[in-house]
């Protein structure tokens, strides 16, 4: 067993060690029942000899490094007593497989209050001090992690819209190069160089979910908001609110109550696209050409924006 001192996440050499150290020495897996949602993991619900239950994800040893990045995630919006996380217990490696060992949550019906709970809390999530996730900069993170299953860069910055343009949008199109032809590349290129023409620097940072699509929040046993798979970051809290609209989901009261909150800057319906190209870029090139109309018809928007 390791302690990661920033986090205070515990790093277990085996499940084994883990359960006895999170429950009780003596205690077992009873039953493990798989359970369905999301596919990049293995995930169950165990049953435990004493009658308690947890949540496990598995994958391969390969793996591991992205459940260091989920425990740290969760650990950091934790961190801000606004919304729930599931309480991480260990994450670690068995053998050849690696594994993120976690609190097991009953979902329940929503409360009539949900949306409000889950805009208000993201709000407030919004408006925490920022300084102690990351170090030497106002923006990015202590450590690179992941958007879904492709590399998240969160070197630190001090601004805004350099952070984005290096961390978020080059890296991506870096990749996507494959699938651009060369009026493409020009574009991105330009677009690149003409950031400052469409975002503004944000008066305070915000720790970002960084991920925040329909699937990525429910309801818990009491029927609150809680957050679950995060990609968190320091940055402009209008990325968050962006993505949530990229796919929909999220009710007209999440936004009235974030926006009480928060407020809305003017222009940020014109913002909205740029930030989301960043997720259609990864999407692109985690999941292939279906997304590259989408990608190249954002770049040219903004290129005669």
């Amino acid at each position: 067993m390791e302690k990661e001192n920033s986090e205070n996440i515990i790093v277990c050499k085996s499940l084994r060690e883990a359960i006895s150290l999170f429950f009780d020495k003596d205690v077992k897996i009873g039953n493990r029942q798989r359970v369905i949602g999301g596919d990049a993991n293995d995930a169950y619900a165990l049953l435990l000899s004493d009658g308690r239950r947890a949540f496990l994800k598995e994958n391969a040893l390969s793996n591991a490094d992205f459940f260091r990045a989920e425990a740290e995630g969760i650990a950091a919006v934790s961190a801000t007593r606004t919304l729930r996380v599931p309480q991480i217990y260990a994450y670690g490696t068995d053998g050849d497989r690696s594994f993120l060992l976690m609190e097991f949550i009953d979902r329940a019906r929503p409360q009539s209050d949900f949306w409000e709970k889950l805009g208000t809390g993201l709000a407030m999530m919004h408006k925490v001090d920022t300084s102690q996730f990351v170090k030497g900069g106002r923006y990015g993170f202590d450590r690179d992690n992941y958007i879904g299953a492709g590399n998240q860069k969160n070197a630190p910055k001090n601004n805004w819209i350099e952070f984005f343009a290096e961390c978020r949008l080059r890296p991506q199109f870096k990749l996507a190069e494959r699938y651009f032809d060369r009026d493409t590349i020009r574009a991105a290129d330009w677009l690149m160089d003409h950031l400052d023409k469409y975002l503004f620097e944000p008066e305070s940072p915000s720790l970002l979910h960084g991920d925040l699509w329909a699937g990525n929040f429910m309801a818990d046993e009491n029927g609150n908001p809680m957050l679950i798979d995060p990609a968190v970051y320091v940055g402009c809290n209008e990325a968050d609110i962006a993505m949530t609209e990229l796919f929909g989901g999220f009710d007209s009261r999440f936004y009235d109550s974030y926006f009480d909150v928060m407020g809305l800057e003017p222009g940020y319906e014109d913002r909205r696209d740029l930030y989301n190209l960043y997720h259609l870029t990864n999407h692109l090139n985690l999941f292939g050409s279906a997304y590259l109309p989408a990608v190249i018809r954002t770049i040219r928007k903004y290129e005669g924006f």
